[in-house]
């Protein structure tokens, strides 16, 4: 079973592909976001730290190859490709393009597992605490007992806004999915009938930012990952 911190980027231009490893992914405990294209991928690359790319060769635009090869200009997060293609050549491109392993599709979720597995155990892992407090501008929030304090004054959250604001705090500095706002939510107990929706949720946000953010049309606090879902970013 992964950490679960280890956050895995897939970049597929497959649907279907996407929807498979990410839920194979998550089933094993490994937190998953997902890009269309590398266009995408980059803009994710941007703002997110991963723990590892699972990245596709062949899509429309920039390819797997010409990708790995700028990245590893600037950082060493490791890099699985997949591909159509399995000849040996484009094998060994794929490594001297920089990426770490090299699985030719179609392939079995276990063996991808497997290699993902490895690559992350020839990695030092470094443990993150959770901070009892996260400072959000004038605002503090205690992890621990889910309150939001304006200085001595307690803010008042209803159960759905102390239930979501909870989870993002749990992965702050991450995307979290709508999907994946609605699931915890509603295991939870905390959403009302009629919340389990992205609606919902996207209503939930808007009320939750006009009380942690200055303007909440020009979110600091509480961003907007497009394509993706919603992150809370501490100071």
């Amino acid at each position: 079973m992964a950490s679960p911190d280890t956050h895995v980027l897939i970049v597929d231009d497959d649907a279907r592909i996407r929807a498979l490893l990410r839920r194979f992914l998550e089933r094993e405990g490994f937190y998953v976001t997902l890009a269309r294209d590398a266009a995408q991928a980059r803009r994710l690359l941007g703002g997110l730290e991963f723990d590892l790319i699972v990245l596709d060769v062949m899509m429309p635009g920039e390819d797997g190859f010409s990708l790995t090869r700028d990245l590893r200009k600037t950082m060493q997060t490791p890099i699985l490709l997949l591909t159509a293609r399995g000849e040996t050549e484009d094998r060994i491109t794929g490594l001297e393009s920089g990426a770490d392993d090299y699985l030719p599709k179609p392939f079995e979720p276990r063996e991808l597992l497997l290699r993902i597995s490895a690559i992350l155990r020839r990695v030092p892992v470094v443990e993150v605490a959770q901070p009892k407090f996260l400072t959000l501008g004038a605002l503090r929030y205690d992890t621990e007992k889910g309150d939001l304090w304006q200085g001595e004054t307690l803010v008042r959250l209803t159960g759905s806004e102390q239930a979501l604001l909870r989870r993002l705090a749990a992965s702050r500095g991450q995307p979290v999915s709508r999907s994946d706002l609605i699931e915890d939510l509603g295991r939870g107990g905390q959403a009302e009938e009629g919340e389990h929706s992205e609606r919902a949720i996207d209503v939930q946000i808007t009320r939750l930012r006009r009380k942690l953010e200055t303007d909440p049309k020009e979110p600091r606090y509480l961003q907007t990952v497009r394509g993706t879902g919603y992150m809370l970013v501490a100071d």
